[in-house]
């Protein structure tokens, strides 16, 4: 057994990872099972400018809010604003306070500093405008919609004017108020003026499809990917604010999921542009269904990565990331019978293991699933190995 695995055993660079697979995939996903350790990003850091440089790669996508990454995108292409300007307004969920983050955006401006445009990289966030207490208004991205359009095209194709979007959308304040995430009452995506703004955006998206030839003419093709973005951005909010409202017993698990589906609708438009590498929580970017507890009541819902999958076949490919210690947060070396208890005991520090030999080679002797003693930690499946194009092991993830 011990040979087998280390038959399966790489350094951590972009060769070994284009190594398991059959051709470059549009694609490139590079999970983790935990945020916030700069560890896990100087490694991405590290893989990602590899696979730019070798590989061909144009994109860098995060999970960071889709709108706000737009500033980042600006900086890196094109030298818009501050490094710290863009740290403090261009990443959702405090992304943008860590070393590695902001390290990865400093190497992209340098990168793309003198290059033709062709040959920049692009910088991207995938998530929607979300965080854990709650949804931001849709007006910034209803609002971009229309001007874009309302710029370029006849005033009578637009089904309303920027004065009765605004008039709708009201207060920002009554689309973000954190108590309605736990209580559905608190939330207005039912109410009247939602459910017309819904409509509205609907609309809007119709048109910018409908005139689609003569705006690429018009304007150029990253300003309406743009608009594309503002459109699924709009319709994504407002249909989370609808079942925000909404007080059935499988409400978390539905909003779990539109979130989801806002990431792949995002990821699939990356593709659409070129290659590109992604880098977010392995329940995100897996094959499979996502799981979590929420108040002790379990939650399943298909993962952004799944749906993507669904999609593109093979130009997906998916690297999760497994620990063996994260000792600072209490997570001390896992058990002999775990798939990570397993590769704790190779002297590498941190490897790729081809993932579908790996479970191959385990499948008869069935290693545990791990369990972790800090909620912020989520240990590999060894179910879902095979699902997976590799696997990234860190031995042991330093604190700071």
């Amino acid at each position: 057994m011990a040979t087998v695995i280390e038959n399966a055993v790489h350094a951590v660079e972009a060769a070994a990872v284009t190594g398991l697979l059959p051709a470059r995939p549009r694609l490139l996903a590079l999970g983790e099972p935990t945020h916030g350790e700069e560890a896990l990003l100087g490694l991405r850091n590290e893989l990602f400018r590899q696979l730019v440089e070798q590989e061909g790669y144009r994109t860098i996508a995060i999970e960071s809010d889709c709108l706000a990454g737009l500033l980042v995108d600006d900086h890196v292409t094109s030298g818009t604003g501050t490094l710290d300007e863009v740290m403090e307004r261009g990443f959702s969920h405090g992304w943008g306070a860590f070393a590695g983050n902001r390290e990865l955006v400093r190497w992209m401006r340098a990168h793309n500093d003198g290059r033709p445009a062709s040959e920049q990289v692009r910088f991207a966030g995938f998530d929607g405008p979300l965080e854990i207490t709650g949804a931001a208004s849709p007006r910034r991205a209803l609002t971009a919609l229309h001007g874009y359009l309302s710029a370029r095209v006849d005033a009578d194709l637009l089904p309303c004017t920027a004065e009765t979007l605004d008039r709708l959308l009201g207060d920002d304040d009554r689309w973000t108020d954190p108590a309605a995430m736990t209580d559905p009452a608190r939330s207005v995506g039912r109410s009247a003026e939602a459910g017309r703004l819904r409509l509205l955006a609907d609309d809007l998206v119709a048109l910018l499809d409908a005139q689609t030839p003569h705006l690429v003419e018009a304007t150029s093709r990253d300003d309406w990917d743009r608009a594309r973005l503002y459109g699924r951005t709009a319709t994504g909010l407002l249909r989370y604010h609808f079942w925000m409202a909404d007080a059935a017993p499988n409400r978390m698990a539905r909003l779990m999921g539109l979130r989801d589906q806002m990431m792949a609708g995002n990821l699939l438009a990356l593709a659409e542009r070129g290659p590109a590498l992604l880098h977010a929580h392995n329940g995100h970017l897996q094959r499979n269904r996502s799981t979590t507890r929420m108040g002790g009541t379990p939650l399943e819902w298909w993962s952004a990565g799944a749906i993507v999958s669904a999609h593109l076949g093979e130009r997906y490919a998916f690297l999760a990331t497994a620990l063996g210690t994260i000792r600072h947060r209490g997570v001390d070396a896992p058990p002999p019978d775990t798939v990570e208890g397993l590769l704790y005991a190779l002297p590498q520090d941190r490897c790729v293991i081809d993932a579908p030999r790996l479970a191959a080679a385990l499948r008869d002797t069935r290693p545990a699933p791990r369990v972790s003693p800090w909620f912020g930690y989520s240990p590999l499946d060894p179910a879902h190995l095979a699902d997976s194009d590799g696997l990234v092991f860190v031995k042991d993830v330093p604190q700071g």
